[in-house]
């Protein structure tokens, strides 16, 4: 008999079918009243009193192994039966959700577009720079207020290396590497140590630009920035050029362009004063290209740079520069058709 128990349970764990008709016959076979496991508990009358326990094990094993399989199958063959029942192959499919790209990826390569129209191309640097392409080379003093660890993560391990400030670095090492005429924006992320507003992050995009050839003039910069600020929001776009400082760039400006939030009215955005403060730029400083190995006698160039989140923050007319760090879906999804 212990032969026979050992054959039926490899039978009954060796069946396997979705076909209802073959399952009811499995019940029938090992379940049924004239089954297998009927007959054998009418033998089990038989058995000597001492032999019973082990064989009483192995019929109860034996017969839950046979029930818990046809459940199992039965289960899984009706769930198929419904399935196939109530599938209707004229209905539409339905629709794949893609993805899309952030509103500050849009915004870089229309940044990109508008002054690849007027022949600039693109140069990228690396994001931890060391301290001579990031300020000694824009002719930040030692003692300037912007190697404070306030405004500057530094490399705790190398104090010559830090997260790159400003994408200017790429422009110090281009007029490293190239001769002018240099015509050139570069795209990339920078990292000040600020505190998070709705103005301003610790972690934010820049699109900063170069020009350098001889008789470059302030009013070529103006125009320049003139003719990106009318692409990018618009025929009716007004700017501002007010004077400001960078140890890079002299003389140097501050450009603001009318608010598209509130249509100049006065908002929190433009702190009610109608303008938003967009760039800055200036003619590059002599020192700056001498140190280059540009002759400032022979050459002269005008520089410019800019928040993409900020140029966002206006396009989309978003009050808040918080909101394209925090990846809701239910915000990144209003700039895209499906997402």
């Amino acid at each position: 008999m212990i032969l026979e128990f050992e054959t039926l349970k490899k039978e009954i764990q060796q069946f396997n079918s979705s076909d209802a008709n073959e399952i009811e016959k499995f019940r029938i076979r090992y379940l049924g009243k004239n089954g297998l496991l009927v007959r054998l508990f009418d033998e089990f009358k038989l058995i000597p009193s001492e032999e019973k326990k082990i064989y009483g094990q192995k019929l109860n094993t034996l017969k839950t192994l046979a029930t818990d399989k046809y459940n199992l199958l039965r289960t899984t063959s009706d769930t198929k039966s419904v399935v196939r029942s109530s599938f209707d192959p004229s209905l539409p499919s339905m629709p794949l959700k893609t993805g899309a790209k952030h509103p500050v990826s849009i915004i870089r390569k229309e940044i990109i577009d508008i002054f690849y129209k007027i022949g600039f191309t693109i140069s990228e640097g690396p994001e931890i720079e060391d301290d001579w392409h990031n300020f000694s080379g824009l002719n930040f003093e030692p003692d300037h207020p912007a190697r404070d660890m306030q405004d500057t993560f530094f490399i705790q391990t190398d104090p010559e290396l830090l997260l790159r400030t400003h994408t200017s670095s790429v422009q110090v090492r281009v007029m490293k590497s190239e001769k002018p005429p240099i015509r050139k924006i570069f795209p990339g992320r920078v990292f000040r140590n600020e505190a998070i507003s709705s103005r301003a992050h610790c972690i934010f995009h820049q699109v900063e630009g170069l020009y350098i050839d001889r008789n470059v003039s302030f009013s070529d910069l103006k125009q320049t920035l003139l003719f990106f600020a009318k692409e990018m929001f618009g025929e009716n776009t007004e700017i501002r050029l007010r004077p400001s400082f960078f140890p890079f760039t002299e003389p140097s400006a501050e450009m603001d362009v009318s608010c598209t939030i509130c249509g100049g009215k006065g908002c929190n955005v433009c702190k009610y004063t109608g303008f938003v403060e967009i760039l800055g730029c200036g003619m590059v400083d002599p020192n700056v290209l001498e140190s280059s190995n540009i002759s400032s006698k022979d050459f002269t160039g005008f520089a410019f740079g800019m928040g993409i989140e900020r140029t966002a923050m206006l396009k989309y007319q978003i009050n808040d520069l918080r909101l394209y760090f925090e990846n809701d879906i239910r915000f990144l999804k209003q700039f895209t058709s499906v997402i």
